[in-house]
């Protein structure tokens, strides 16, 4: 963490993880900072960049996207032409919450939200259409154990 992060700045984070829609006088509260002292400690993490947005986490079941899956992706290659079509492919398909590029066997892990087997199939064709893929499998979440947006701040 930056030195410039302190033991009250970690604790505005903390508590922004949990509740990012509180006000500014419930948070200093809180953390017994004045309202004053904590926006402009707000504004200061905002700016340098360790408050990168505030936004509200959606429960995917409230909006038909129940069937979480982890795509797994081997690649034919590694030049540019296929990299620069895989990041527009998977930018412009909303399904993919998240895309990470790995070490070892796999060359990218997919996340993706969708209603259920048969909306996966259909994302699936969709996908390969766009860019092919050496190997491709997906694994379906049975059981969320744990699943958070928060860092250990």
């Amino acid at each position: 963490m930056s030195e410039f992060i302190d033991e009250t700045d970690r604790k505005i984070l903390i508590n922004l993880q949990k509740n990012a829609s509180q006000s500014v006088e419930q948070l200093a509260d809180s953390i017994n900072l004045s309202r004053n002292a904590c926006w402009r400690r707000i504004k200061r993490l905002e700016n340098d960049g360790v408050i990168s947005k505030r936004i509200a986490l959606v429960n995917p079941d409230s909006v038909d996207l129940g069937l979480a899956v982890f795509v797994m992706i081997k690649a034919f290659g590694h030049d540019p032409n296929w990299l620069d079509k895989f990041k527009k492919a998977v930018s412009i398909m909303p399904e993919i919450i998240g895309v990470h590029r790995m070490s070892g066997d796999l060359d990218y892990v997919l996340r993706v939200r969708v209603k259920d087997v048969k909306a996966y199939d259909d994302f699936y064709q969709r996908l390969i259409a766009k860019v092919p893929v050496a190997d491709l499998s997906a694994s379906f979440v049975m059981e969320d154990i744990k699943d958070t947006t928060s860092l250990p701040v």
